[in-house]
């Protein structure tokens, strides 16, 4: 058994994961079709001069790349908190059917009703995925069944909703390409006006669900001793069910879906063992930032000309650590509080 992380240990490596997402940012804005060197992208990041490379740094390379980790960050801790809500490992935003929830009625709002405001967007995609989580719930008794009927609830609404997207895209003809490639979640052509317009639903989950470690921590334990400690469940249950979704519906309209980093960054936060809930929460989205910033970077760079979308790279970078977590048998949720 490994000893628990310090609150000082905790976030000095926070500290680390910070700062090892920004060099791969600066990284990232190093490659491309248009290769620049260091000392250029530093020179243009310090005195942007508005020529073609200033160009590459300021509108295309850095705008995306801070997208991605915003949306890492956010995907992780809904991760997080649907994991603890549900007291089940399995549980994240695309095994619950959240991310699928999203995803299908915004593909309906931009093939049957593009007159839509792509600016609610994020609302349509918050009422979806509340609406699947709740029927994945109730299929596997309120999340509190074996985990695996949890798995099964989540799958089967993510296959039907899946289904209802596909047959949506079967009708709009040259736009599938655009759409199928956004399904496998990307952040190719995002901008500032893009980042500014999905920060603030990650910025509500992480503040909120660190607002509420306390609530978060009780949860825990069970509901029985939730309940005995004097939690509303009916209360806080429901809420903190609406906070897990907000970043989700921030993220899919710019995103897509982006697969393993809401299962995958809370179980490696627990695996370091921080002492609290609030340094758990913190761990997940510096660790959720990490792997999507990591992810973007090949995707763009892996094939070039050509780009990989971003939800193929997560998934191979956390299916492999997915599997090792079974194998090790460290699926719990076991922590500090």
């Amino acid at each position: 058994m490994t000893a628990d992380m310090s609150p000082r240990q905790s976030a000095l490596t926070i500290g680390v994961l910070i700062i090892l997402s920004a060099a791969v940012v600066f990284v990232g804005l190093l490659l491309g079709t248009r290769p620049m060197s260091a000392a250029t992208a530093i020179r243009e990041l310090l005195h942007p001069d508005g020529k073609i490379d200033s160009i590459f740094v300021w509108t295309l390379r850095l705008p995306r790349s801070l997208t991605a980790a915003a949306s890492g960050a956010g995907l992780a801790v809904s991760g997080y908190i649907l994991q603890t809500l549900t007291r089940n490992p399995l549980a994240d935003p695309g095994i619950t059917g959240v991310t699928a929830g999203a995803v299908a009625p915004i593909v309906c709002c931009l093939v049957f009703a593009p007159f839509i405001s792509p600016a609610l967007y994020p609302f349509v995609g918050l009422v979806g995925g509340l609406s699947a989580a709740a029927v994945t719930f109730w299929v596997s008794r309120g999340g509190q069944a074996r985990p695996l009927q949890l798995a099964l609830g989540g799958i089967s609404v993510s296959l039907f909703l899946g289904a209802i997207t596909t047959y949506v895209l079967l009708l709009t003809g040259p736009q599938s390409a655009s759409l199928l490639f956004w399904l496998t979640g990307g952040f190719q052509g995002r901008t500032w006006s893009h980042l500014f317009y999905m920060l603030p639903w990650c910025f509500v989950g992480l503040a909120g669900a660190l607002i509420l470690r306390r609530v978060i921590g009780m949860l825990m334990l069970s509901d029985h001793a939730a309940a005995a400690m004097g939690l509303q469940l009916s209360v806080w249950k429901p809420l903190l069910l609406v906070l897990a979704v907000i970043p989700v519906a921030g993220v899919a309209p710019i995103a897509g879906p982006v697969a393993f980093v809401g299962l995958a960054s809370p179980h490696i936060a627990r695996l370091l063992k921080p002492q609290t809930v609030g340094l758990q929460i913190g761990l997940s989205a510096a660790l959720g930032a990490f792997i999507v910033t990591i992810a973007d970077v090949i995707g763009r760079s892996a094939a070039l000309p050509r780009e990989l979308p971003v939800g193929i790279i997560t998934a191979l970078i956390g299916g492999p650590i997915f599997i090792y977590l079974v194998q090790k048998g460290r699926l719990d949720l076991a922590g500090g509080q």
